[in-house]
């Protein structure tokens, strides 16, 4: 059983609807899921179309998602839920959410569930703790005392995330660590025109300052030449004030740089989209994971990154660049260089994405720890 704010169809909430729904796409062979989740999407209020409320709803083989509605969330309804299905184990996704992260906690341990994960998704890093950080740091002093997460399983992606829950909740137990499922894919994608002097750039994320921005657009402002260089925002303006500051800035820009926001984008549509740029730029300030920097691999492009990411030593494996976020500068550099590559230079970079994606795609290895995890082999 599967506790989850948002989920599919929804998108716009982000990576842990990507994390959840490539685990699912991976694993429903081998296990039965119940997903519980909002019956709306993220930032909205309108209950999703043709899709049943407050009722088990088929998604696909092996795997059933109860939508339910604002009034239904609560703890009596998760009780009753899980005395339903008898689970296994239960899988909660986040740590803030009061009514899918700490009501379905305290549901599984009253019903003596002997196996429940929670999945950070990298809401323990000082990135995330410093957005609303006062009510964060509150909950996480108050969980640590009362031992809300002791006994329980952590499913941590990378060894920095471990540590954060060790600082802020004082958690020593069981802690398995397997980084995201990539996504299934069954396109290839191949290159498209570089001419020297000339760059087309997409940034696939959420207007907000945890993702940066700004920042991107004030390392654009730096730009010195005359390179023809594009640059298409996709994601969900997440806050209005932050994109006023980021459009104040674009009013600056020369006139052979261009700024574009193109709207909220599907995600079976990102892959084909990025495949159309020459790279994806996403100086955030920390990424558990950064499922559309794997995305933008498996299309063949290379990435901009900053170096709060799990995405490291880019620059030896010939697919991008991730970098220090207190060297603007260099990110502007680098822009300057890759806009003056020529066709030949690009694709040998096009070609280490590739390899560097595949590389993760065909990791068997990654599978089986989550089935161990699952099973508490």
């Amino acid at each position: 059983m599967v506790f989850i704010d948002w989920f599919l169809p929804g998108f716009k909430a982000g990576g842990p609807v990507r994390s959840m729904a490539n685990m699912i796409d991976h694993l429903y062979n081998d296990f039965d899921f119940f997903i519980i989740t909002r019956n709306t999407e993220y930032l909205e209020h309108q209950p999703y179309p043709n899709i049943a409320s407050n009722q088990w709803n088929d998604f696909k083989e092996g795997v059933k998602v109860f939508y339910a509605s604002e009034k239904s969330c609560s703890l009596k309804k998760w009780r009753s839920l899980i005395k339903e299905v008898a689970p296994n184990i239960i899988y909660i996704n986040g740590i803030y959410s009061p009514k899918f992260s700490l009501l379905p906690l305290i549901a599984a341990k009253l019903y003596k569930i002997a196996r429940i994960i929670v999945a950070p998704r990298g809401m323990l890093a000082e990135s995330a703790i410093h957005i609303k950080s006062v009510k964060k740091r509150v909950f996480l002093n108050a969980a640590k005392l009362a031992e809300l997460y002791k006994g329980v399983v952590w499913h941590i992606t990378n060894a920095k995330e471990g540590e954060d829950v060790d600082i802020n909740l004082g958690c020593k137990g069981e802690k398995i660590t397997a980084p995201n499922l990539p996504k299934k894919i069954t396109k290839s994608f191949s290159t498209i025109i570089k001419n020297p002097g000339s760059l087309r750039i997409c940034s696939v994320a959420r207007i907000a300052p945890e993702k940066n921005t700004l920042y991107a657009m004030e390392s654009l402002l730096k730009a010195t030449g005359k390179q023809k260089i594009i640059v298409d925002l996709y994601g969900q303006i997440y806050n209005h004030d932050y994109w006023e500051d980021c459009e104040n800035v674009i009013k600056q820009m020369p006139e052979n740089i261009e700024i574009n926001y193109r709207g909220v984008i599907a995600p079976d549509e990102i892959l084909s989209v990025i495949s159309q740029y020459h790279l994806l730029y996403l100086p955030s300030r920390g990424e558990n994971f950064g499922h559309v920097i794997l995305e933008s691999l498996m299309a063949g492009r290379p990435v901009l990154i900053s170096d709060q990411t799990p995405w490291r030593k880019l620059e030896e494996k010939q697919a991008g660049w991730d970098l220090p976020l207190s060297n603007m500068s260099a990110f502007t550099e680098k822009i300057m260089l890759l806009s003056d590559y020529c066709q030949k230079q690009f694709d040998e970079l096009c070609s280490g994405t590739t390899t560097l994606a595949q590389s993760i795609i065909n990791d068997n290895e990654v599978l089986k720890i989550y089935k161990k995890m699952l099973k508490g082999e």
